[in-house]
């Protein structure tokens, strides 16, 4: 498992009492050490993992060896020749997926995309998305309310919780939408701004494919946790910002597939981050702000840890008797690699 090159990576795929199972399983599991990861190293050490100097994977590790992580690679090495499994965001016409891609093909490595970890019906089975729409919806509130700061520094929930209420809940007469309700992150947005006292209205497939876009704008926090597997026309474009008739002025689009034709939102053109983590759309007497943090769920470290390692580990017993489940991501790696064809 690598260090996260990412300095607001908090998270880890895995947690000490899951590599000890794996372990107990019959897994060598070695652990790079991380500044930042939420867990100390020593805890992995008495888990029985070996340990080793963070980057260590790219000139240490024998190339049939499994490099696990969650977010980016650095960019070196150019050519990537182990499996590797974390998050890509390369399988949706993002800017960077081709070069991302090419550097596997060079290598001749794999990308097993946690992103396709899905069952036979297409349902992702080890996610992070409560997490996502629990501290999405969280920063939409303390937005609305003026009370965001930069840089974000949360450590838990319970953190945000204290900040959102239940002693501070000011939650009267605003009003707050959430697309994807019923989804994991759905839910966990739904979660959040019920904590801040605010009943959301929840949105399923039934009102994204017959769009109200006055509806949408009549809120005041508008939360998108669902993405799309195929272009489709946009909840909000930049044109309806202008809606004389808006009431919107806070957007936490927790999908962020900027830069993608599948982009729901596309009225914003690059991610916010820690530093960062608002952007103005439109100024005025009716400002509207977006937030599109792509790894939220860091701001809770170990709560998401937990949730999302508790999914995983038991997947990645099966790598070494194979499975459905990782066909189907190396599956859809192969597709990618195929389609880029004299691309990027």
């Amino acid at each position: 498992m690598r260090h996260e090159s990412r300095r607001t990576e908090r998270r880890a795929a895995l947690v000490p009492e899951d590599a000890r199972r794996l372990i107990a399983s019959g897994v060598h599991l070695t652990v790079e050490e991380s500044p930042q990861r939420v867990f100390p190293v020593h805890a992995y050490a008495d888990a029985g993992c070996a340990i080793t100097q963070p980057g260590s994977w790219a000139s240490h590790c024998p190339a049939t060896d499994i490099v696990l992580g969650l977010k980016e690679l650095p960019d070196e090495p150019a050519d990537l020749m182990h499996r590797h499994i974390f998050f890509g965001h390369a399988y949706k016409g993002q800017p960077e997926a081709p070069r991302l891609l090419r550097r596997f093909e060079a290598g001749g490595g794999t990308l097993l995309d946690l992103e396709q970890l899905v069952d036979a019906e297409g349902h992702r089975i080890a996610a992070f998305g409560y997490w996502a729409g629990y501290t999405g919806a969280a920063l939409a509130v303390l937005q609305h309310r003026g009370e965001l700061t930069a840089p974000l520094a949360f450590s838990s929930r319970e953190e945000l919780r204290r900040r959102l209420g239940p002693g501070r809940r000011r939650g009267g007469g605003v009003t707050a939408v959430v697309i994807g309700a019923d989804g994991r992150s759905g839910r966990g947005a739904c979660d959040a701004l019920r904590t801040a006292g605010i009943e959301p209205t929840r949105w399923g497939p039934d009102h994204t494919q017959d769009l109200d876009r006055d509806a949408l704008l009549a809120h005041d926090i508008l939360v998108n946790t669902i993405g799309s597997d195929r272009p489709v026309p946009p909840f909000l474009t930049k044109a309806d910002l202008d809606n004389e008739r808006r009431r919107l002025s806070v957007i936490a689009d927790v999908t962020c597939d900027v830069g993608s034709e599948l982009n729901t939102l596309p009225v914003y053109d690059h991610i916010t981050d820690w530093n960062n983590p608002v952007e103005r759309l439109r100024e005025g007497p009716r400002p509207l702000d977006i937030i599109a943090i792509d790894n939220l769920p860091s701001l809770v470290p170990a709560e998401a840890s937990r949730a999302f390692s508790a999914d995983l580990w038991p997947l990645l017993l099966s790598l070494r008797e194979g499975s459905e489940v990782w066909d189907r991501c190396r599956a859809a790696f192969r597709h990618a690699v195929a389609s880029l064809g004299g691309r990027g």
